[in-house]
């Protein structure tokens, strides 16, 4: 008698928490998000001070951010979100699209910018690819976080004896593990954290673990920062 199969335990959904002051907006996204399986509303707020009280005390996968909030700035929001759950993905939906708050954002923790024109219909899109190691960004949101990136960073060093003696951790630095640099390495080919683990035969969550370590280590904050920090240091190849 062949032997019986055990069914795979179906997935948990990505919770979701929502601040955004306008009612039909709110309305909105909570549509999509309720109309997904793959997605479960956690919490939604209108107030900044409603949403901080909440995280405060409850873990969650992602977070959606207005900045343009009654009571404070979503920034802030932002801020305390990524010190209380270092683990949360946090994405900025808003109708800023100005330089200043954009930086603001991705310097406070957030790793997705959409405005809200034509968001609605992909957000749950979007949010999965945030879950999945991606970064959301409205076109016109890329391309200038593109050129102020290209115009900030200098120029890659060439090959010889200063580039090999960069390779060795600087004092007090500690080196990356053979498993952190097999996952830097796929992130800065491009694939997802989801697909980082299923190349290397481990969880999503362990993934997104190798990660966090590889920011403390490199002391940077985003993927675009530790890849530019790695090669610097030889520990990547261009």
């Amino acid at each position: 008698m062949p032997p019986s199969r055990t069914a795979a335990a179906p997935q948990a959904p990505v919770t979701v928490a929502l601040v955004e002051d306008d009612p039909g907006t709110r309305s909105r996204f909570e549509a999509v998000i309720h109309a997904n399986p793959q997605l479960a509303l956690a919490h939604s707020a209108a107030w900044a001070r409603d949403m901080l009280a909440w995280l405060a005390a409850n873990p969650v996968d992602v977070l959606l951010v207005d900045l343009g909030l009654p009571d404070g700035s979503g920034i802030d929001v932002i801020r305390e979100c990524t010190r209380l759950q270092p683990a949360c993905e946090v994405m900025v939906i808003t109708m800023f699209g100005d330089e200043a708050n954009m930086m603001k954002a991705f310097g406070a923790g957030a790793k997705g910018y959409l405005l809200k024109d034509g968001t609605g219909e992909d957000l749950a899109a979007h949010i999965m690819n945030l879950r999945n190691g991606g970064s959301p960004m409205s076109p016109i949101i890329a391309r200038k976080l593109l050129g102020k990136l290209g115009g900030a960073m200098p120029a890659q060093p060439a090959p010889g004896p200063a580039l090999q003696a960069a390779c060795e951790p600087a004092a007090g630095q500690q080196p990356l593990s053979p498993k952190e640099t097999e996952v830097l390495s796929l992130v800065a080919r491009g694939f997802s954290y989801g697909e980082a683990a299923g190349l290397l035969n481990i969880s999503v969550h362990t993934v997104h673990s190798h990660v966090r370590n590889i920011y403390g280590k490199l002391s940077v904050s985003s993927k675009t920062e530790a890849v530019y920090e790695a090669r610097q240091l030889g520990l990547l190849r261009n």
